[in-house]
């Protein structure tokens, strides 16, 4: 087994875990691993609790930390090595047949050699360059190459603190929901223990489960900085190395360049972002969490998935709906069809043919077409008016959000009309609809991620109906335009 290279161990023992660089500004946690102070300060920021270390995991419940200056010497001690180390005298290589310089390079064989290999039989017919214009032209190649890795090196360590971050949101969301729950379940003294205890198991169950794909996700974004950081480092010290010795076994070298892009994995499926909503909305009313406990202690709340079809009966004139009642997109001209009152006569709506009393459900709408299509989807009261202009707010009966492009609003009042960003454009919309507490909120199916959720409203035992709208001509309330007649809306089983 080869021994261990010295100066990569000290090198090592020199870096940051978080930034793979040198030491800057060096503390010591009190689990005794260094960091740098600008890195374990970016780890930490917005924490108030549990202050974890990113090398060990483990937790402490102040922000503390100690400055290292002996390793900061190290480090500059360790600069300067590596500094003097690049200095050393070149040892020019020679031709190990004719014991000559090797001047040029075999652009066939792509190795270097002397001129008298270059006149032997075995290259003559060969195309020769200078060596140095050789090691220029490939220097180049290796300099691209190296621009792409460190790029995605970037990319990768950027994938890493968003990964992080984004735990340290569910665990902190998943620690209030853990508080809220305690309160509530105190208050209902011995009759809710026994729900109580099966709640805070739940969520301790998601807690380990976060945990262990946060570790699994982190490990696996470490291995590839890792991996990438190494590369980097052989490619820079090859580049340093004298012509002659730069190029040998040169096809090799490029070949090691080349790498797929790195593809982020899933760290946090939409599952858990999902579970974790659904306990917050289990202890959003005591009232209605003291009904639920004395109907049922030992069953959860039900979470229905509702096959929802579209109520041709209800469709605008111009809306196309698919044979199987699960698409609609705007149609070219209006359609002879008669003018019953369910009928959308003004605004391009259709409803869903099931409607909702009692329970929470969620369906999901596909939205396709052009970019900038324009679609609607949400909820309305059955009562809703189909004829003329509609006000789209819940004071008119309708819960809905409207997508253009990357833009969105949602209808709600006394403002008809409320923007909101998203980090990314949603292409699968969950529509969720709690009856008994009179919610209806929007998620992006894709990721889990909250769109918007409406305040809670009285729908006093009048049934719910899914709503979907495309190609929408101008209106004051709901100005949507005939540029999306290339939207369709389809629902997802």
């Amino acid at each position: 087994m080869a021994a261990a290279n010295p100066a990569k161990i000290l090198q090592g023992e020199v870096t940051c875990s978080v930034c793979l660089d040198y030491f800057k500004d060096p503390v010591t946690l009190d689990c005794g691993h260094n960091f740098c102070q600008a890195c374990i300060a970016q780890c930490w920021e917005g924490l108030r609790v549990n202050f974890w270390c990113p090398e060990c995991r483990r937790t402490f419940s102040q922000r503390n930390f100690k400055p290292n200056r002996q390793l900061r010497n190290i480090v500059e001690a360790s600069r300067m090595l590596t500094v003097k180390s690049t200095k050393e005298p070149e040892v020019e290589r020679v031709c190990e047949t004719h014991k000559r310089a090797l001047d040029v390079f075999c652009q066939e064989d792509q190795t270097p050699i002397c001129l008298v290999c270059h006149l032997s039989r075995g290259h003559k017919e060969h195309t020769v360059v200078p060596i140095e214009e050789a090691a220029e032209d490939y220097k180049d190649q290796i300099q691209s190459r190296l621009e792409i890795l460190k790029k995605e090196r970037e990319k990768i360590l950027t994938f890493k603190l968003n990964g992080e971050s984004k735990s340290q949101e569910l665990l902190k969301q998943l620690q209030t929901e853990r508080q809220k729950l305690v309160s509530e379940v105190q208050q209902l003294h011995q009759l809710l223990k026994e729900q109580e205890q099966l709640l805070l198991a739940q969520l301790e169950e998601l807690n380990k489960e976060i945990e262990k794909r946060r570790a699994e996700y982190v490990a696996k974004l470490s291995e590839e900085i890792s991996s990438f950081s190494h590369l980097i480092s052989e490619m820079e010290q090859k580049c340093q190395l004298p012509a002659s010795e730069f190029l040998q076994d040169i096809k090799g070298t490029l070949t090691r360049c080349e790498r797929e892009k790195f593809q982020n994995p899933v760290a946090f499926s939409s599952e858990l972002k999902w579970r974790i909503w659904e306990s917050s909305q289990r202890n959003a009313s005591l009232e209605t969490i003291i009904k639920k406990f004395k109907d049922s202690l030992s069953s959860r709340q039900r979470l229905d998935k509702a096959k929802v079809t579209l109520d041709p009966d209800t469709a605008h004139p111009q809306l196309i709906l698919s044979a199987d009642r699960r698409r609609v997109r705007w149609g070219d001209t209006r359609q002879a069809l008669p003018d019953n009152p369910e009928r959308f006569d003004t605004e391009p709506c259709v409803l869903g043919c099931e409607g909702f009393t009692s329970g929470r459900h969620y369906w999901e709408v596909e939205v396709e077409g052009e970019v900038k299509g324009v679609w609607a989807v949400g909820v309305a009261r059955d009562s809703v008016s189909r004829k003329a202009e509609i006000s789209f707010n819940p004071e008119e009966g309708i819960w809905a959000v409207e997508g253009r492009g990357d833009q969105y609003w949602a209808f709600t009042s006394p403002v008809q009309r409320t923007p909101f960003s998203l980090n990314r454009t949603p292409h699968r919309i969950r529509v969720y609809l709690d009856y008994e507490e009179g919610r209806v909120a929007f998620f992006d199916a894709g990721n889990g991620d909250p769109i918007v959720t409406f305040p809670p409203a009285s729908f006093a035992g009048e049934r719910i109906r899914p709503l979907f709208c495309v190609g929408l001509e101008g209106r004051s309330c709901f100005p949507l335009r005939s540029l999306g007649r290339g939207c369709q809306l389809t629902l997802c089983p």
